[in-house]
């Protein structure tokens, strides 16, 4: 009795599940719906951040000093010209104006220790050369070197034209002092400018006597 009371069971609740309407298939997902969702999401986190965000002021421009150009003055720097040799401007007297001598000829008279008597008139001559690159001519004189005693000596001009590397004798007249002793007196020439010049190691020419009675 009890199994046949379970088996009307079981069939029954057979039928009734079978009778029983089915569930509805669940409902497939719009992935438009889901996209556009998304990026509604996105647009409104993003508008609310910038919303949040306080811009930060940047610093104003930092104005770069322009360098004002110095009038710095300019040195003008002048070339001294350079004769023939390579030789400055600055010697050009030199150059010009020189003489040598041979100490062998160069007292053509009165060797230096002479004697002379006081008051005694007397006449020096020296032998040259012109050892320059300027001719002598007028205005070129035989003239005190400005020291040692003077003798009473005249300045004497140069005769005749004398040429660089020509030789010539130059004299002036001197005067014995009155008072007993040893004289020397220097001479040399001078150029027409009334510019001294010298001869062998800038040396004058010099003529020395002795007074004696």
């Amino acid at each position: 009795m009890k199994i046949k009371l379970l088996i009307i069971t079981m069939l029954g609740a057979l039928v009734f599940t079978a009778c029983a309407p089915s569930s509805p298939p669940a409902p497939t997902p719009d992935t438009a719906l889901i996209s556009t969702a998304a990026a509604q999401t996105v647009i409104a986190n993003f508008t609310s951040t910038a919303a949040a965000w306080t811009a930060t002021p940047l610093p104003p421009p930092t104005e770069t000093p322009t360098s004002l150009a110095l009038n710095t003055p300019t040195l003008e720097i002048t070339t001294v010209p350079t004769l023939p040799g390579g030789t400055p401007g600055a010697t050009q007297i030199s150059l010009c104006d020189r003489y040598t001598w041979d100490n062998a000829t160069v007292d053509v008279n009165v060797p230096d220790g002479t004697q002379m008597t006081p008051g005694q008139d007397f006449v020096k001559t020296w032998k040259i050369k012109n050892a320059g690159t300027c001719t002598w001519g007028a205005g070129y004189t035989v003239i005190y070197a400005g020291y040692v005693d003077k003798l009473s000596g005249v300045p004497q001009p140069i005769n005749g034209v004398i040429g660089p590397g020509q030789e010539v004798e130059i004299s002036v007249q001197f005067k014995a002092p009155n008072k007993i002793g040893e004289y020397v007196s220097a001479w040399t020439l001078a150029n027409p400018n009334g510019t001294l010049f010298f001869g062998n190691g800038a040396k004058p020419l010099y003529v020395k006597i002795i007074v004696k009675l």
